[in-house]
């Protein structure tokens, strides 16, 4: 049976198909649809059956990452939305926090809230702070609220009071009238998809979540109705920003939770790439054609966080720690009235596109400073399906760049490429030595189409001494999704003192969340023997602001146990504990999850003669004091384990390129990643 893995990015949307039997594994790329996403996909699973000679009953699971809801955001296209809240608090979402991204720009401005002022409806209810009930929920004044935005013509409504998440019974009634005046919106409650305190970050996460319920649920249903047409009767599932997989069904409930989902995706493949080549520590360097996503793998584990800004806007869902910055194939470079360089953060997308791929593009960008140099191949690219307009991109990088900063075409393609290096390497050290981390001691994990062709003078930028690049690296996100596991995150807080005589107490608390999580994964279909549970305590001392999260084995230890790992955690965190002050408990939570089935990815492997490998050659500009370099041009795929390839060299496969610079060498290993060592005097 067939295992299809999909990523949506801004460019391409990626394809890794695996025999769960045989483990052999098959990529290749569609341009994206950004219009309607569902269009490529669909467009590329007919390719596949047809290039492959499959039929649509062969394929068993189809999973895919996409940035739909984040675009979304970002470009503000969600639904007419309006929100419920208490009396009092209909500006939680314009106050927000004392926090601003630059205290000295006065040039920042707060992004409109989701749901506008005028849509915001205040109803009489009250619950305090130990969920005691203060004052009844006003239903004839919810009515006449409610009546107000359906006359609006508002699609989507979120439902924030204050405390739910400790008596959620207001908002389930407020809910039911909803449904009864508007029985077709979209309709969100905080209790159900956030039930922690801090309203301002529940009150946005919420109001996100209904902004994109709408649309979200349009791209699904194309979605199931291009598989249907092909005839392709699997379940299709989506990679949350956790990293983890939920079904059509769950993300129609909870959109929201994929705001990070192909990203994450990646990081999950890296770990899984990081482990099979022997390394427990790794930074993972996936450029795409909009962006940069940069992450760390500590002990063979992703980092994770609950909380970050998705556009301006509080997020706060479980989700893989990633660092994006605007830097990727597709960013423009232009000139600004100073007279200075940039690059990013805005992108040429996947239409217009970079001028070297001749769909209309009219802007310089770092794809085309690399086809101008001979980093990227002048003629064709993606296995020679898709044709370079090298001329093009030289007269636009000529006309825009070179000559107004009065430079050659090779000076200033050089220098587009230099600023994004920059930025690059400046996104590695904010997950790295600005948090007490040594770079030297982590594998540098360079994927995306991008990734590896930047990778090396990222790594040099940063003192590291090698590089490693995977297998097709440019699908290396849709690869993730293969050996994600189904899993979703249960939380609730329940800020209380911990007492030891208490710990039953707080056992059966997560005994209940552990219960939701095992219904969730019985509505996932995943049978009893595989499902899994993983506990975390968040908690903190008394007189702090911030929690650290405890992991806990499942069944729950003691309490002694909780004691010290409470310790070791907020000494990892913040380098002392106080073993004599009081902790109190704050969140309490539970992951379900499931492990994918069949074997792993299992990379060709070629034998031979490294001359087999050489389809050519041709010269690339490495910088303005070497100048130009003759190089071999090797395929990938036909480069034999442990072949030694000396630099300059050009390596190429179907998602991507590496180059391989004088003075550097490079090597296949056994898992079929190529290692670049640098010789660069880093760490190991």
């Amino acid at each position: 049976m067939i295992r299809v893995g999909i990523d949506v990015g801004g460019t391409f949307t990626d394809f890794v198909l695996m025999d769960t039997e045989s483990g052999e594994v098959m990529y290749f790329k569609e341009p994206s649809t950004p219009h309607d996403p569902s269009e490529a996909i669909g467009r590329g699973l007919a390719s596949a059956l047809a290039n492959f000679d499959l039929k649509a009953e062969d394929i068993a699971f189809v999973g895919h990452g996409t940035t739909v809801g984040t675009n979304m955001v970002i470009e503000h296209r969600g639904a007419k939305t309006g929100q419920i809240t208490t009396k009092g608090f209909r500006d939680v979402l314009e106050i927000g926090r004392q926090v601003r991204p630059d205290v000295y720009d006065y040039r920042v401005v707060k992004p409109t809230p989701l749901a506008r002022r005028q849509y915001r409806i205040e109803v009489s209810e009250r619950v305090d702070a130990r969920g005691k009930l203060l004052v009844e929920l006003d239903e004839a004044e919810l009515r006449r609220g409610v009546e107000y935005l359906a006359r609006e013509g508002v699609e989507a409504v979120s439902i924030c009071f204050l405390h739910s998440y400790l008596y959620p019974e207001h908002e389930i009634r407020a809910e039911s009238i909803v449904r009864e005046l508007m029985p077709r919106a979209f309709v969100s409650r905080s209790s159900d998809i956030l039930p922690e305190f801090r309203e301002y970050e529940r009150f946005s996460t919420t109001t996100a979540n209904a902004f994109l319920g709408p649309k979200f649920e349009n791209y699904l249903a194309q979605l199931v109705e291009r598989l249907a047409k092909l005839g392709i009767s699997a379940k299709p599932y989506t990679v949350h920003s956790n990293g983890g997989l939920m079904s059509i069904d769950t993300v129609r409930r909870y959109p929201v939770r994929t705001c990070l989902s192909g990203p994450a995706a990646g990081v999950i493949g890296s770990a899984a790439v990081a482990a099979q080549a022997g390394y427990k520590n790794a930074i993972t360097f996936d450029v795409g054609g909009t962006s940069t996503d940069v992450s760390l793998i500590t002990d063979g584990t992703a980092h994770f966080t609950t909380s970050r800004d998705v556009a301006s806007y509080p997020i706060k869902t479980p989700m893989v720690d990633i660092h994006v910055i605007g830097a990727g194939g597709g960013s423009v470079a232009y000139i600004d009235n100073a007279g200075a360089l940039h690059v990013g953060p805005r992108s040429a997308g996947a239409v217009p596109g970079p001028v070297a791929y001749m769909r209309g593009g009219v802007e310089p960008t770092l794809t085309d400073a690399n086809v101008v140099l001979g980093r990227l191949n002048p003629v064709a690219i993606l296995n020679g399906t898709m044709p370079i307009d090298l001329k093009g991109a030289r007269k636009v990088i000529e006309e825009k760049i070179a000559t107004p900063l009065g430079m050659s075409v090779e000076q200033a393609a050089y220098g587009i490429i230099r600023i994004a290096v920059s930025n690059m390497a400046r996104a590695i050290r904010s997950v790295t030595t600005q948090r007490g981390v040594d770079p030297r001691e982590y594998a540098f994990i360079a994927y995306g189409g991008a990734g590896p062709l930047h990778g090396v003078e990222t790594a040099i930028e940063c003192g590291l001494s090698r590089v490693v690049a995977p297998t097709e690296p440019g699908t290396m996100c849709a690869r993730g999704i293969l050996v994600s596991d189904t899993s979703l995150d249960f939380v609730q807080s329940k800020i209380r003192p911990f007492v030891r005589d208490c710990w039953s107490s707080i056992t059966a608390e997560m005994e209940v969340l552990r219960g939701e999580a095992e219904r969730w994964l019985a509505s996932e279909d995943v049978p009893e023997s595989k499902r899994q549970y993983e506990n975390v305590l968040e908690a903190r001392y008394f007189g702090q602001n911030h929690e650290v999260q405890v992991p806990l084995s499942h069944p729950l230890p003691d309490a002694e146990t909780f004691l010290r790992e409470f310790e070791h955690a907020h000494r990892k965190e913040y380098g002392y504990s106080l073993p004599d002050r009081q902790i109190e408990l704050v969140n309490f939570r539970v992951r379900g999850s499931a492990k994918p089935s069949g074997k792993t990815c299992n990379p060709r492997q070629s034998v031979g003669e490294l001359e087999t490998a050489a389809v050519g050659r041709r010269e690339f500009f490495v910088d303005p004091d070497v100048k130009w370099v003759d190089a071999a041009v090797y395929a990938r795929d036909r480069i034999p384990v442990s072949a030694r390839i000396d630099g300059p060299a050009i390596v190429e496969d179907m998602s991507s390129t590496c180059v391989i610079f004088p003075n550097q060498s490079a090597f296949v290993d056994n898992a079929g990643n190529l290692i670049i060592e640098l010789n660069n005097g880093g760490g190991e």
